[in-house]
Order: C-alpha cells, then sequence, then structure tokens
C-alpha cells in the first residue's frame, strides 16, 4: 500500500504582508488609472484639435442665398474642382469668383424653380454614369445648373427670340482719317476688291475679321458688336450704293500715334521726365504738333486731345524708367539720339485703343423679315439669360449672405492645395 504524499502546509499571511500586498494592488490600479487617463488625455486633445481645426470650420456656414446654405466643406470642395484648371498659385485669385459662381448657380436654381423649370435627379445621375463622375454633391450641383442653364434656353429664353427679323447684308471697314477713307474709297470705284481691302487696313476688329463682309445681320447684333451710330447709317443707307468717309466718334480702334518730348534725364536714378499725347490719328498727330511747334501749351493740348486716361491731373507729364511706358515711347525716351526738348514726329502704336475713326459702307441687299441665322439666334438666348440672371442679382427680394473673411478664405484655399 502507497504512502499518503504528505500536504503541503498553507502558507498564512501576516497582517503586516496583506497590508503590503493591498498598499502594491493599489498602486498598481493607480498607475494603470493614471495611464488611461493620460491616453483618454491626448486622445481628447487630439480629438478636440481635429473638432476645432478641421471638422467645425468645415461644417460651418459661409453663404446664405435666401435659405439655401453652404458650408466651408461646400466651398472646399468647389475650389478643389477649380484647381484642377488652375495652379496652386493661382487658386486663390479664383477664390472670390468660385463663392460668386455658387451664389449665382443658387439664384438660378430658385429662379428658375418660380417658372416651374427644374432638372430632375434620375437627369443628373445619368450625365454623371456616362461621363465617370463621382455622385458627390458639388458633382451634382454643377451637372445640374448647366442641364438647367440649357433647359432655361430652350424652353424660356429660346422663344423670346424672333425667328426672322429685318436685316441688312453689310459690307463694312473702318480707317483712321478721312483722308485715307477717301484714298480707299478710289481704289474701290476702280475696282480693287473690298475684302482684300478690309482685312489689310481696317481697324476695327468684327469687320477685319471678316474681311470687310458683314452678311446677313440684324440690327440688334450690329448695335451689339459695333456699339455706335454708325448702325443707323447702315440701316438707313440705299441698296448698291458706296457711302462717303462716315465719321465715327465713339468706335474703338486699336491703333493710335503718339507724340512725345524729353524734358530731362536723370542718369543716376534712371528716369526720364517726358511729356506725351496720345492722338487718334497721324493726320491729327502732325495737325498737334505743328500747334506745339507754333508754341501752344502742352498741357492744354494733352487735356482736350489725349486718349490717356487721368490726364487732367498731370497734363501728359511722366517720369518714367524703362519699361514703364508703351514700347513706341519707352524707345523714344531711353534713346542716346533723343535730344532734350524736341517734339519727336507721330509714333505709331498698334497695341493701344484710341476713339474715332471713317467708315465705309455697302449694303448689298436688304430683307425685312429674313430668318436669323443660328449662330445670331443663340446670341440673342444667352443675352436674354445674362440680363435675366443680373435682374436676379440685383433684386433687393433675395438675400444673399456671405459669412466668409479674408482669413477664412485663405483657409479654404489652403485646405483645397491639400487634394
Amino acid at each position: 500500500m502507497a504512502k499518503k504524499k504528505p500536504e503541503k502546509p498553507q502558507r498564512i499571511l501576516t497582517p503586516h504582508q496583506i497590508s503590503h500586498w493591498e498598499q502594491q494592488k493599489r498602486r498598481q490600479r493607480i498607475i494603470l488609472m493614471t495611464g488611461i487617463f493620460v491616453i483618454a488625455l491626448v486622445l481628447a486633445v487630439v480629438g478636440i484639435g481635429w473638432y476645432l481645426g478641421q471638422y467645425k470650420p468645415l461644417r460651418e456656414t459661409v453663404i446664405k442665398v435666401n435659405d439655401a446654405e453652404f458650408t466651408m466643406d461646400y466651398y472646399v470642395e468647389m475650389l478643389k474642382l477649380e484647381g484642377a484648371f488652375h495652379s496652386e498659385s493661382d487658386l486663390s485669385l479664383v477664390a472670390d469668383t468660385v463663392l460668386q459662381n455658387i451664389q449665382r448657380s443658387e439664384l438660378v436654381r430658385q429662379g428658375a424653380k418660380k417658372l416651374e423649370i427644374s432638372i430632375a435627379d434620375e437627369e443628373v445621375k445619368k450625365v454623371l454614369k456616362n461621363n465617370d463622375l463621382p455622385d458627390k454633391e458639388v458633382y451634382r450641383d454643377l451637372v445640374g445648373y448647366q442641364l438647367l442653364i440649357e433647359r432655361l434656353l430652350d424652353v424660356h429664353f429660346g422663344p423670346q427670340v424672333p425667328l426672322n427679323t429685318e436685316q441688312r447684308q453689310v459690307m463694312a471697314m473702318m480707317l483712321e482719317s478721312e483722308v485715307q477713307a477717301l484714298e480707299v474709297r478710289s481704289k474701290l470705284v476702280s475696282g480693287e476688291d473690298f475684302g482684300e481691302l478690309a482685312e489689310e487696313l481696317s481697324l476695327e476688329l468684327f469687320s477685319k475679321n471678316k474681311g470687310g463682309d458683314l452678311g446677313w445681320v440684324p440690327r440688334v447684333i450690329l448695335q451689339d458688336v459695333l456699339r455706335t451710330s454708325i448702325v443707323d447709317d447702315i440701316f438707313n443707307h440705299e441698296v448698291g450704293d458706296l457711302s462717303q468717309p462716315i465719321y465715327d466718334e465713339e468706335a474703338e480702334k486699336g491703333v493710335g500715334y503718339w507724340l512725345a518730348k524729353v524734358l530731362e534725364r536723370n542718369e543716376d536714378e534712371d528716369e526720364t521726365h517726358i511729356q506725351v499725347i496720345l492722338l487718334r490719328s497721324e493726320e491729327e498727330a502732325q495737325n498737334i504738333k505743328k500747334q506745339l511747334e507754333a508754341g501752344a501749351d502742352w498741357g492744354e493740348l494733352a487735356v482736350a486731345h489725349s486718349q490717356i486716361k487721368g490726364v487732367e491731373e498731370n497734363l501728359g507729364e511722366y517720369q518714367v524708367s524703362a519699361g514703364m511706358m508703351q514700347q513706341p515711347i519707352d524707345e523714344f525716351a531711353h534713346s542716346p539720339d533723343t535730344e532734350i526738348g524736341v517734339i519727336s514726329e507721330p509714333l505709331r502704336d498698334e497695341d493701344v485703343l484710341t476713339k474715332s475713326g471713317y467708315w465705309l459702307i455697302k449694303v448689298l441687299d436688304e430683307d425685312t423679315n429674313r430668318r436669323i441665322d443660328t449662330e445670331y439666334r443663340d446670341y440673342l438666348k444667352s443675352k436674354a439669360l445674362d440680363e435675366w440672371v443680373a435682374s436676379l442679382i440685383d433684386d433687393e427680394d433675395n438675400e444673399i449672405v456671405n459669412y466668409i473673411d479674408e482669413e477664412k478664405k485663405s483657409w479654404a484655399v489652403e485646405q483645397a492645395t491639400k487634394g
């Protein structure tokens, strides 16, 4: 029979040992709780920082258009889309434009709703799917806006534009002086080609690009393109008759003539003190030069004739360094061959705009009820749309509130550039 294994005597802790053990357990619990608290505190700080630095600002309302509100997150997403067409450095330059586009789009949506014109969600989703675009709010809004514009043009503004109207078939060109216009008219009478001469000589952009042949044009189109009284002359002119030169005081042309005089040079400062006058034609420039050489006051003639804005304040006098003025003036002012106090010959400049010129026109045919070309009808529909949108923006009953300041705008641009 096997012997019983003696039982291990039970260890009995003394009161001192029990007290020490309980103290150790309390210390461990304190250390554990302290660690948990520190971790929780760190997470809370990080969370609060994220909430205050990212979450909360992105959900703040930055634009309100009547009852519609747009958050900072929406603005940032729109900036990201705009960033696809601009560099990071340029994005801040279009930040205001993006704000205006958001306001404009919402006004159009609300205005169209009053006209009972809208776009169904299914239409928007179809376009997004067909173009592999994400089904996100900003994409839905942009696509919906484009579809809405197209529908407004077709359904609302299209019927406002007539299919037929009075028109003229016109040849036209604008020249800088009456003398030149008379010379060109003589060439036309002698059989030279109107289109070739207009393409070479016309100083008005529309007629030059058309080679003088404006085609069949409604009055309203000519008024918007030319913006001068020459339109009345065209519609009152006899068919088949080549006009005499017609003076147009308001027409803009891409050429001018400078008169300049160097008064003083400061070699140390690399500055030149000059007087300048910008004139409308070489003929006028020669006439003004004769008056100046005869002793007429430069400032008085500059105020009376110069095409430069602000000439009333400086009487045509400038302190300039190299590169500050138009090229013809810059070259004259800083050329070592230019004598102090000598008036320049007329300096032709094709990079400035001056007013007035002389038209030659010929009306080839007329029609009191001709069908308007599709291109012109589309233009007239777009014009009507633009005027309607402008009226929405100007309507005092529409409440537009912009809560975003420069600091928030900069923050939004920064978020957008992060991607």
